[in-house]
């Protein structure tokens, strides 16, 4: 199906989706508050601490814990692209490596944050982040903040900010286990208890996830499956009003097989993430709130060549990247008008690389390190009713490249309680160069961190107390991306003498300007929100021959669509649609990713208060796509499953 007809067919289908739930609102009146939960107009990302969404400027998306199991997805990055402004892109099925765009900046130009540690590996190429293994089990909320917010994230949040965060328990016991299988000898385990009684809070949860999966290049016929294991806890007590402790932590080993460039193969590789988290938060003259941490990331990636030829040193990469962080947070609150949020965090990344092979079976690793301190202050204020305005500030300095100083400012304006709302935002992004970029045999030490800068303006519109419409225009510019150069180019260049291949740059240049639409619809037992995002991702680098082209594997439309309707005895059908435009897998524009659209069917039966049954067909119409080019995608397949909660 092309794009054309899929965006023609599409409101054909939301018209006929919607005419149940227009039937069902003639019955008896709905309003917004009775339909969504109350904790979706709360978001922590946006300010560090917990405000209305109506006082908020920047763009930003909540999927609450209903939403999340209500789309029935195994992992974070297929619900999160059902979001405005969230594209991906990934090298084969389930498992394989998965890079996510917002509003078109690269994966590691996004942070990524889970239980409040950040997701990074220093020993990647670009030291970024990676949600290919990250599932949705146990997860209970995820805020999506667009646009650059370095102001309070530092060094990465060019495009954004993923903030997930796991589930949290209302009793004091209950729990939840899940299972399910599917086509392709897919199957899936978790399960999650906790308590609240008194001053001490606790979950743990584990989830465990196998599929056969296809062949990760198109044309092969050997499939390559994917093999995930998740457990995650928290902690919390309360030693009084003013005194608490929170411990966290998060560990998934995925491994997943993957093929030659071009061709069939017998490859596997092997991520082990873990992170840590200890709090420590008290409050003192009765309005300012503080919160002192450490945390820590670590990350290993071992890769593995299965055939015959490395059976005595199957092992071809090896990786281990860490970060330990320590974090002071204060919060203000001068009056109901006034709030101020200040900090500083210094962290510390290492890493370490080696790619043995037959002639250098034990080679001596690559390692490096480097350190940053921030300081940063943000001040939000509502001078008359309705209006709320922030602004802020960051320092931070970096032992290789020094100083960066960003900011951000934004408005939030709502005449009437949130009924409608206006907003807009400005802020300054940047990414220092990482460990590789700096130090491999690549490496160029005179790297500047990357810079851009965004703004945004949009609204939002509830009507009947039913249906919100939203609006948002956005744009950023990116300046002194690093990219790879070619010795063979430029031999004079200093860093050259010493014979290398290439080196690491500060030359290209990105202008991305947007539209994200949405809208929302809460009509009693008929539920439905619908999204497009047209994303102008152009390549403006100076002298570039690529000048002009756009960006690649950015789709310039992305249009979803879900609903849901829940009969008189309990039954819940939905259905969801995505569709993807055009995009180009090359810098050079010179090879299309064709349009699709896949649309996925899902039931679900409560058969009493605890137990579940659901059931449902991923890409129902059997859609051949890609969204690298010569990488497979899965095809048309069933699961189904049970949920029970005591």
């Amino acid at each position: 199906m092309t794009l054309h007809k899929a965006i023609l067919i599409a409101p054909l289908c939301a018209f006929s989706m919607l005419m149940p739930g227009l039937a069902h609102a003639q019955s008896g009146e709905t309003s917004k508050a009775d339909e969504v939960a109350h904790d979706e107009f709360i978001v922590v990302t946006a300010n560090r601490t917990p405000v209305r969404l109506d006082q908020v400027g920047q763009s930003v998306t909540v999927l609450t814990e209903s939403a999340i199991e209500q789309s029935q997805q195994i992992g974070v990055t297929e619900i999160l692209a059902q979001t405005p402004g969230v594209q991906f892109s990934r090298n084969g099925g389930r498992g394989a490596t998965t890079s996510v765009y917002i509003r078109g900046a690269e994966t590691g130009q996004t942070v990524i944050l889970y239980d409040g540690v950040r997701i990074h590996d220093p020993s990647t190429t670009d030291g970024g982040a990676s949600l290919t293994d990250v599932m949705t089990g146990d997860i209970g909320r995820i805020e999506v903040l667009r646009g650059a917010q370095s102001t309070l994230y530092g060094s990465q949040a060019i495009g954004g900010v993923i903030n997930i965060i796991s589930k949290t328990p209302d009793e004091p016991f209950e729990g939840s286990v899940q299972a399910e299988a599917g086509e392709q000898g897919s199957y899936l385990l978790r399960g999650g208890a906790g308590g609240k009684n008194g001053g001490l809070t606790w979950r743990v949860g584990a989830g465990y996830t196998t599929t056969d999966g296809v062949s990760a290049y198109s044309p092969g016929t050997e499939r390559d499956g994917y093999e995930n294991v998740s457990v995650n806890g928290r902690l919390s007590y309360e030693f009084s009003d003013n005194v608490s402790v929170d411990l966290r932590s998060y560990y998934s080993d995925g491994e997943a097989e993957f093929d030659s460039f071009n061709a069939d193969g017998l490859n596997r590789g092997e991520t082990e993430t873990w992170t840590g988290y200890a709090g420590l938060n008290f409050q003192v003259f009765e309005m300012l709130e503080n919160r002192v941490a450490y945390t820590r990331t670590d990350i290993s990636r071992t890769n593995f060549d299965g055939s015959d030829a490395r059976a005595a040193q199957p092992v071809t990469f090896d990786a281990t990247g860490s970060t330990d962080r320590l974090e002071y947070q204060g919060t203000i609150d001068v009056s109901d008008s006034w709030m101020a949020v200040f900090g500083v965090d210094y962290a510390e990344n290492e890493m370490r690389t080696a790619s043995p092979s037959l002639a250098t079976p034990s080679p001596v690793p690559l390692t490096a390190r480097d350190d940053t301190l921030g300081i940063y202050g943000q001040l939000q204020f509502e001078p008359v009713d309705g209006l709320t305005l922030t602004g802020g500030l960051r320092q931070e300095d970096h032992s290789a490249f020094g100083g960066s100083t960003v900011g951000s400012a934004s408005l939030a304006y709502t005449p009437n309680d949130g009924v409608t709302v206006v907003r807009a935002s400005w802020g300054e992004g940047f990414k220092a160069p990482s460990l590789y970029q700096l130090y491999s045999e690549y490496g160029n030490p005179g790297l500047a961190p990357e810079q851009a800068e965004s703004w945004d303006v949009g609204i939002e519109q509830w009507l009947f107390h039913a249906v919100s419409l939203s609006a948002v225009y956005f744009q950023r510019d990116s300046d002194d991306l690093i990219n790879f150069a070619y010795c063979s180019a430029t031999p004079d260049n200093p860093l050259c003498s010493d014979g290398r291949f290439g080196y690491y740059e500060n030359v290209d240049r990105a202008d991305t300007e947007g539209v994200e639409l949405g809208t929302s619809i809460y009509l009693g037992a008929f539920q439905a929100s619908a999204n497009y995002t047209w994303l102008d991702a152009v390549n403006s680098s100076p002298g570039d021959f690529n000048k002009g082209n756009r960006l690649a594997r950015r789709p310039e439309n992305t249009f979803n669509a879900t609903a849901s309707y829940t009969l008189p005895f309990g039954l819940t059908a939905g259905a969801t649609m995505r569709i993807v435009g055009d995009s180009f897998n090359d810098a050079g524009n010179t090879q299309v990713v064709e349009s699709y659209t896949l649309v996925d069917f899902r039931l679900s039966y409560p058969v009493n208060e605890k137990l579940e049954v659901y059931a449902r067909v991923e890409n129902a119409f059997d859609e051949r796509y890609e969204t690298v080019s010569d990488y497979g995608t899965l095809p048309q397949l069933f699961y189904g499953g049970v949920r029970l909660r005591f």
